[in-house]
């Protein structure tokens, strides 16, 4: 018959119990590295891991991350995920999904904040770069306009349309009635093909078109309808489309 636990006995468990989790240490360990390091100094889970020490501070969030990139591919692409889809991965709740959206917002408001005050047509890569970041990988086709002024300044940056998986809705006269409203004397068309492949369809150079052909009219100029994909972007412009 077993006797009951001695003191010692006892204090080995209240200690054992009482001992913070194992990824304790590491979150600790990993917060210095990136302080060390940067995010260069990191793999790709390691970050994510990083993002998500505070919205799960209970939680050994290395096998999440890891789950996350398997789903979707890429850190850019878990941020960029649906909170539909997100919630999906076990383990992965509102809070955390909350962070990963801040976490995309501000990359698309430092690269926007980057064209604000610009002039943009001398600014190309600041605009690919935020084009990409903020429509490559959405799930669904959306239309944004770049709204510049007389001295290619950018005025205003709106999404006009939500669409489907390979096709957006655009009311060419809907576009410039709001230019005139913003008084802007030229545009960028920009939208995504969630296929990846940012090559022009044949409703695409069509939709395009009509929108020259609409702004022309009321003076108003398109200096390039930009199709950003996971695997690039196209130019009409350096197409020769319009």
């Amino acid at each position: 018959m077993a006797g009951k636990p001695d003191l010692q006995e006892n204090a080995v468990l209240s200690a054992i119990a009482e001992a913070p989790p194992h990824y304790h240490g590491h979150r600790k360990r990993l917060r210095a590295r990136f302080r060390q390091a940067g995010a260069q100094g990191l793999a790709e889970y390691e970050l994510l891991e990083l993002v998500l020490f505070r919205a799960l501070p209970r939680r050994d969030v290395k096998p999440i991350a890891k789950k996350l990139l398997e789903k979707f591919g890429s850190f850019a692409e878990v941020i960029s995920a649906p909170p539909a889809r997100l919630a999906e991965v076990s383990g992965f709740g509102e809070e955390a999904i909350t962070d990963l959206k801040i976490v995309q917002a501000a990359a698309n408001e430092f690269l926007r904040s980057g064209l604000r005050h610009k002039l943009v047509l001398s600014s190309w890569s600041a605009v690919l770069d935020y084009c990409r970041t903020a429509m490559a990988y959405a799930e669904r086709e959306e239309l944004r306009v770049l709204y510049l002024d007389k001295r290619n300044q950018l005025i205003a940056d709106e999404r006009q349309q939500v669409g489907t998986v390979d096709h957006t809705p655009v009311y060419p006269r809907e576009v410039v009635k709001r230019a005139l409203e913003l008084s802007a004397s030229a545009l960028i068309l920009v939208h995504n093909h969630p296929s990846g492949d940012p090559s022009p369809s044949r409703a695409d150079v069509a939709m395009t078109q009509a929108i020259v052909e609409a702004a022309r009219a009321l003076g108003i100029s398109l200096h390039d309808h930009i199709i950003v994909g996971r695997q690039g972007h196209a130019s009409f412009k350096a197409l020769g489309l319009i």
